[in-house]
C-alpha cells in the first residue's frame, strides 16, 4: 500500500500534500481539489503506470464520473504545469493502459531531447538562425519569419523543436494558430483566432483579456467564449460598424502593448491555406515599427501558393523586397543528415552505413518519407529494437527491394497494419477535418465516445498518423479529446480510401452531431458545418450556412472572404427549388454580396451592378418592402460614381419617394443626401443645397448613426463636407469653411477612420478652392496618414491628388504632374468617373504653369467632352476660366471668349465664387486692352454682391483690381 506523503517535491514545483497546495517556488499554483487528488495519487506512484480505473477508484471513489472527466483533470493539471502531452515532463499517457508520473525521473529529459534530435537532424543550421532571430525579437526588435518548404520537408518538425527550446523560457508566451485546407480562404482569421484563445487558456489569459477589452474590442467580439453575455453584448454594441482597418490597428496596439513588459511568439502554419484578411493582419504587423518583443513564424509550401495563385506570395515578396522579414527555406536532407536519423532510430545495428544511402536514395531527403521508411521497416521487422549481431550484406538489398515506390504507397501500407476499428476511426476523422474532435467521430461510427477516446489515445501515443492537442468543449455539455493529423497527407489518404456514398453519409452525421453540439451558437462554427452539409447534400443546411459564415466574416470586417461564401450560398440555391422562402433567401444573399463586393472591388465594378439588379428582381412589394431601399441606394451610388447621373437620379427620386411614403427619417436622411450629391457633380448647387439643408434637418446622431456601418461614412460628415463645397460654389465662403470644419469635427466625435478621412479630403478639397495651399497640404497629408494607415484605397487617391497640387504650388511641377497623372490612372482602375473633371482641370491647370500649353488644352477638352457625355458641370465655369488663360498670350480673342462662357455657365448656375474668379480674369484682360471702364463695371457688382469670406484670395485679388481700375 502506498504511503501518503506530506511533500512531493520535482523542481520548479513543490506539492504540499497535508495542506492540499502545489507550489512554484514561492507562488501557490491555483489547482482546483480534484486536478490536484489526482496530481497526488499520480505523484506518490512515480514510475508507475496508473490504470484510469483505478485513478477514478482512488480519487472519485463511488461517485460516477467519465473518463472524459478525468482527461479534463489530466488537462487541468498539465496547463497549471507548462507540460505537453507529446513532450510530457511530468505526467506521461501511456497508450490505453494509463497515466505515469515521471516528473522525479531525469532520464526522461534526456530521453524527450534525443527522440527530438533525432527527428531534427541536418537543420542545426536553421535552428541556430530562428534562435537569432529569436534573440533580436527579446530585444525589442520585431520579427516575422518564413519557413518555407514543399510538402513533408519537415518544417512542422523544425518549429516544433524549436519550441522545445523556448518553452524553457518563462519569459516568452507561445500562440499557435493552425490554417486548414478545408476552410480555404473564407474562414478569416482562423489561425489568429486560434492562437488568441490558446494564449487565453494560459498564464497570458488574464492579461491579454484585459489588454483586448482597453485595445482590440474588435477581436473580443470574436471570442464570445472569453465573455459572460452581458458583457458580449457590451462588445458587440461597441465594434459595432467597426472597418477591417480598424482590426489591423487594433490588433496591432494590443500586441505592442502585450510585449512592451512580455514576449510572445506567435506561430501561423500551413499560411499556404491561410485567408486574406491573416495575410493583411501578417502584413500589416511587419511593417508597424513600433518597438515589440514579438516574433512571428509562418510556414507555408512555396509550390502550392504559385499553383493556386495564392496571394501570399504579393504579400512575401513584398516583405523581402522592404526587409520587413526573413525566409528560411528548407531544403531535401543531406545523405549524411538521412545516415544520422538512421543512426539515432536504429541505434545498435549493424551495416547502417548501407542503410542510410539507400533509405536517402529512395526517399530524395523528403523528411515525412525518411520518417515512415523506417517506421516501415520496424514494423516490417526487417529492424528491431535490441542489440544485433552485424545482419549479413544483403540487408541493403533487402531493405531497397520492400520500399514501396511512394510516400502514399507506404502509408497505405502502414494503414493496412492497423486494426479494422482504427481505420474506420481515422477515416471518420478525415471527413471530420484536420483537427477533430473525439465526439465527432464518435457520431460518425456511431460508437461510445470513451470507446473512440481510447483508440485515439493509443494511436497517439505510438506516434501513429494523429497527435492530442487538447479538448473540445461544447455548449450542450459534450467534452471530448481534440486530435489533429500529423500532417495533411495522412488526412488526405484516409480521407481517399472512403467511397463516395459512405463519405456523403458520413458528412452530414458529423454536421448534424456538431449542430446539437453547439445549440443556439452553432451559426460560431457555420463555415463547418456549410463544408459537412454540402458534401453531405444537404443543400438546405448548407446554403443557410454558408450564409452565415459570409455574415460572420462580415463581422470580422473580411469582406474579400465573404464574397466567396455569398457566391457559394447562391450557387447551393440554384440547385434548389424556386420557394418563396428560397427566393427571399437570395434577395438576402444578394444584397450582402453587393455590399461586400462595394467594400472589396469598389462601388463601380459590374458585379456591384448584377448583384443589386437581381435583388432588385426579386423584391415582390418595391412600393412596400422595406429591402428596396438598401438595394435601390446600392444601385443609385453605383451609377453615381460610374457618372451616370440620369440613372442615379431616377433612382434616387424613388428612394426619396420611398422614403417619403414610409415616412422614414434615416431614409430621408440618406434620400437628400444621395439627390444632393448628384446634384452637385450635375452644377445644380440650389437644389444640391435644398437636399443638403433637408438632411441635416432630419439627421438626429442618436437614432441615424447606425447609417455609417450601411453606407460607408458617417451622414452627417457627409452631408456637412458635401453642403460646404456647395455653399463656396454659392459665394458663402465663411459658412463653407463652419460646415467643412464641423464635418472633421463630427468625424472625430464619431471616431470612425473613413468617416475622417472623408472629412479631410473634403476639406482639403474646399482650400483648394479657395486657395489656401498650406491648409490643402495639411488636410490632404492627414488624409493620406489615415488611409495609409486604414487602407482607405479611394481616400488615399483623393489625397494623393490633392497633395499633388501644393507641389506645384511649392515649384515642384514635375514631381507633382507624376503624382496628378498616377492618382488619374488609379481613380480610372476602380471603375470610377464621377469627380474626373476636375481632376481634368487640375491637370490642365498644372500643364499650364509647366509650360506645356497644348497638353493643358487637351486635359481641358477632355474634362469639357466628360462634361457632355454625362452632364457633370459642377466645375465647368473653371474649365472655361482655365481654357482662356491658357489661350491668353496666343489667342487673345479666343480666350476673350472663354472668359465671357464661364461668366455665362456661373451666372446659370448662380455659382457666384466661380463667377467671381471669371469676372477677375476678363477685367485683367480688358484692362490690358485699355478697358478699364468696362472692366470696373463688369467685377463691381460681383465683387458688392459678397458679403463674407473677405479674407479669401479671391475677393481680396477683386477689391486690389477695383481699386487699380478706379484710379
Amino acid at each position: 500500500m502506498v504511503q501518503p506523503a506530506k511533500e512531493i517535491i520535482f523542481e520548479p514545483y513543490r506539492l504540499d500534500c497535508e495542506a492540499g497546495q502545489l507550489w512554484q517556488a514561492d507562488r501557490v499554483v491555483e489547482l482546483q481539489a480534484r486536478p490536484l487528488a489526482v496530481l497526488q495519487y499520480l505523484a506518490e506512484r512515480p514510475g508507475l503506470v496508473v490504470s484510469k480505473e483505478e485513478l477514478l477508484q482512488g480519487v472519485w471513489e463511488d461517485t460516477y464520473v467519465t473518463r472524459t472527466t478525468l482527461k479534463v483533470c489530466i488537462r487541468t493539471i498539465r496547463e497549471a504545469l507548462g507540460d505537453e502531452a507529446q513532450q510530457s515532463r511530468y505526467l506521461e499517457t501511456v497508450g490505453r493502459e494509463g497515466y505515469r508520473f515521471i516528473g522525479t525521473e531525469p532520464a526522461a529529459e534526456e530521453g524527450l531531447a534525443q527522440a527530438l534530435a533525432a527527428g531534427c537532424v541536418g537543420r542545426e543550421e536553421e535552428l541556430h538562425h530562428l534562435s537569432g532571430w529569436l534573440d533580436k525579437a527579446l530585444q525589442g526588435e520585431r520579427q516575422v519569419v518564413l519557413v518555407t518548404g514543399e510538402a513533408g520537408i519537415g518544417k512542422t518538425t523544425v518549429v516544433d523543436y524549436f519550441l522545445t527550446t523556448v518553452q524553457e523560457t518563462p519569459a516568452v508566451w507561445i500562440g499557435r494558430g493552425q490554417c486548414l485546407e478545408q476552410y480555404g480562404t473564407g474562414e478569416a482569421y482562423l489561425p489568429i483566432l486560434e492562437a488568441l484563445g490558446q494564449l487565453s487558456q494560459g498564464a497570458a489569459g488574464d492579461l491579454l483579456l484585459e489588454i483586448l477589452r482597453q485595445h482590440a474590442p474588435t477581436w473580443l467580439a470574436q471570442l464570445p467564449s472569453l465573455l459572460g453575455e452581458s458583457e458580449r453584448e457590451a462588445i458587440h454594441r461597441q465594434v459595432r460598424g467597426a472597418t477591417r482597418e480598424r482590426m489591423l490597428r487594433e490588433m496591432a496596439e494590443a500586441l505592442e502593448v502585450l510585449t512592451a513588459t512580455q514576449s510572445l511568439l506567435l506561430i501561423l502554419e500551413d499560411l499556404h491555406w491561410s485567408d486574406v484578411s491573416t495575410l493583411e493582419l501578417l502584413s500589416y504587423l511587419a511593417q508597424r515599427r513600433q518597438v515589440a518583443q514579438l516574433m512571428v513564424v509562418g510556414t507555408y509550401r512555396p509550390t502550392d501558393v504559385i499553383v493556386r495563385e495564392h496571394p501570399l506570395r504579393e504579400v512575401t515578396q513584398e516583405l523581402l523586397a522592404k526587409r520587413l522579414c526573413v525566409e528560411l527555406p528548407l531544403e531535401l536532407l543531406t545523405q549524411d543528415a538521412v545516415a544520422e536519423y538512421v543512426r539515432s532510430r536504429l541505434s545498435g545495428k549493424a551495416d547502417l552505413t548501407q542503410l542510410g544511402p539507400v533509405i536517402h536514395q529512395r526517399t530524395e531527403g523528403n523528411a515525412l518519407f525518411m520518417v515512415n521508411v523506417v517506421d516501415h521497416l520496424v514494423e516490417e521487422g526487417v529492424v528491431g529494437g535490441a542489440e544485433e549481431e552485424a545482419p549479413d550484406k544483403g540487408l541493403a538489398e533487402e531493405v531497397r527491394g520492400i520500399i514501396p515506390g511512394g510516400l502514399q504507397q507506404l502509408i497505405d501500407k502502414q494503414i493496412e497494419r492497423l486494426h479494422i476499428e482504427q481505420q474506420r476511426a481515422l477515416e471518420v476523422a478525415s471527413v471530420a477535418g484536420s483537427e477533430f474532435p473525439v465526439a465527432s467521430v464518435a457520431a460518425g461510427l456511431s460508437a461510445d465516445c470513451d470507446e473512440i477516446e481510447e483508440l485515439c489515445e493509443e494511436l497517439a501515443s505510438r506516434g501513429q498518423f494523429i497527435e492530442e492537442i487538447g479538448f473540445a468543449e461544447w455548449p450542450d455539455g459534450t467534452f471530448s479529446g481534440q486530435y489533429r493529423f500529423l500532417h495533411a497527407l495522412y488526412q488526405n489518404v484516409f480521407y481517399r480510401r472512403i467511397g463516395e456514398a459512405r463519405r456523403v453519409r458520413l458528412h452530414r452525421v458529423v454536421g448534424e452531431r456538431e449542430e446539437t453540439g453547439y445549440g443556439d451558437t452553432a451559426g460560431e462554427r457555420a463555415a463547418a458545418l456549410a463544408r459537412h452539409f454540402a458534401q453531405g447534400r444537404d443543400l438546405e443546411r448548407a446554403w443557410r450556412y454558408s450564409q452565415q459564415a459570409g455574415e460572420n466574416t462580415i463581422l470580422r470586417n473580411a469582406p474579400q472572404e465573404a464574397v466567396g461564401h455569398f457566391t457559394q450560398a447562391l450557387d447551393l440555391l440554384t440547385t434548389l427549388p424556386d420557394t418563396p422562402e428560397h427566393l427571399q433567401g437570395e434577395l438576402a444573399l444578394q444584397m450582402d454580396l453587393g455590399k461586400a463586393l462595394s467594400a472589396t472591388k469598389g462601388y463601380a465594378v459590374p458585379e456591384v451592378e448584377r448583384a443589386y439588379t437581381r435583388a432588385l428582381e426579386l423584391i415582390p412589394n418595391l412600393e412596400q418592402s422595406s429591402q428596396s431601399f438598401p438595394v435601390l441606394r446600392g444601385l443609385s451610388e453605383f451609377y453615381d460614381l460610374r457618372g451616370d447621373f440620369e440613372r442615379a437620379s431616377e433612382l434616387s427620386e424613388q428612394l426619396l419617394n420611398f422614403a417619403q411614403r414610409h415616412n422614414d427619417a434615416g431614409f430621408l436622411v440618406e434620400a437628400h443626401y444621395l439627390m444632393g450629391e448628384i446634384a452637385w457633380f450635375q452644377g445644380d448647387f440650389l437644389t444640391a443645397r435644398t437636399h443638403f439643408e433637408q438632411s441635416l434637418a432630419l439627421y438626429d446622431s442618436d437614432k441615424h448613426g447606425e447609417h455609417a456601418f450601411l453606407y460607408g461614412q458617417d451622414p452627417a460628415v457627409g452631408v456637412l463636407s458635401d453642403y460646404a463645397l456647395v455653399l463656396w460654389a454659392l459665394g458663402y465662403p465663411a459658412q463653407a469653411f463652419e460646415r467643412g470644419k464641423e464635418a472633421v469635427q463630427r468625424a472625430h466625435e464619431v471616431t470612425h477612420p473613413f468617416s475622417l478621412a472623408y472629412a479631410r479630403c473634403f476639406s482639403a478639397s474646399l482650400h483648394q478652392m479657395r486657395r489656401e495651399w498650406p491648409a490643402v497640404q495639411e488636410q490632404a497629408q492627414e488624409a493620406i496618414t489615415i488611409a495609409t494607415e486604414y487602407g482607405f484605397g479611394h481616400w488615399l487617391v483623393m489625397g494623393t491628388l490633392l497633395h499633388s497640387r501644393t507641389l506645384v504650388e511649392q515649384g515642384s511641377v514635375k514631381e507633382g504632374l507624376t503624382q496628378l497623372l498616377q492618382g488619374m490612372t488609379a481613380h480610372q482602375d476602380s471603375g470610377a468617373e464621377a469627380g474626373a473633371s476636375s481632376f481634368l482641370m487640375t491637370l490642365g491647370e498644372v500643364y499650364g504653369k509647366a509650360g506645356q500649353t497644348e497638353d493643358g488644352l487637351m486635359m481641358l477638352e477632355a474634362g469639357f467632352e466628360l462634361g457632355r457625355s454625362n452632364g457633370e458641370r459642377y466645375c465647368e465655369p473653371e474649365l472655361y476660366r482655365l481654357k482662356g488663360e491658357l489661350l491668353l498670350q496666343s489667342q487673345a480673342e479666343a480666350a476673350e471668349d472663354c472668359f465671357h462662357k464661364a461668366l455665362d455657365v456661373a451666372q446659370q448656375q448662380q455659382a457666384k465664387s466661380w463667377e467671381l474668379r471669371a469676372a477677375l480674369s476678363l477685367s485683367r484682360l480688358w484692362q490690358q486692352q485699355g478697358k478699364k471702364t468696362e472692366a470696373r463695371d463688369l467685377l463691381a457688382p460681383v465683387y458688392n454682391w459678397f458679403t463674407e469670406g473677405f479674407d479669401t484670395k479671391d475677393w481680396q485679388e477683386a477689391k486690389a483690381l477695383l481699386t487699380q481700375l478706379s484710379a
